[in-house]
């Protein structure tokens, strides 16, 4: 899915909602800061395997649609940090049915494999 779609008003709305869930890791962000504001540092310790570059991608268009707001607090040094917004703990709560489903399809999974 393109990074448009999340901008298309002519879809339906799961489409519009994984729009802006496309990519590896904006669901891990969203898990990750539903735990509470964090620094950039702090979301890369969280997440192994993500590089700056694509967290900080991540996190700005998260931001743009406005699932994430980004606080630069003005000292030195410059200390940046992320928390979720009421926006982007809806679909934090939206998602939790899915979640939940996804677990349940994964114990199948696992029981269908053992009984082999």
């Amino acid at each position: 899915m393109t990074r448009g779609r999340a901008q298309d008003t002519n879809v339906c709305g799961v489409t519009a909602a994984i729009a802006v869930l496309d990519g590896k890791w904006k669901t891990v962000l969203l898990w990750a800061l539903e735990d509470g504001p964090q620094r950039p540092g702090e979301l890369r310790r969280r997440l192994p395997g993500i590089s700056e570059k694509i967290l900080t991608q991540a996190l700005r268009e998260m931001e743009a649609d406005e699932l994430v707001h980004r606080e630069v607090y003005d000292e030195l040094p410059l200390k940046t940090v992320y928390s979720l917004t009421a926006y982007g703990r809806e679909l934090a709560d939206a998602l939790e049915p899915l979640s939940a489903w996804g677990y349940r399809r994964l114990t199948r999974l696992t029981e269908a494999r053992t009984a082999l």
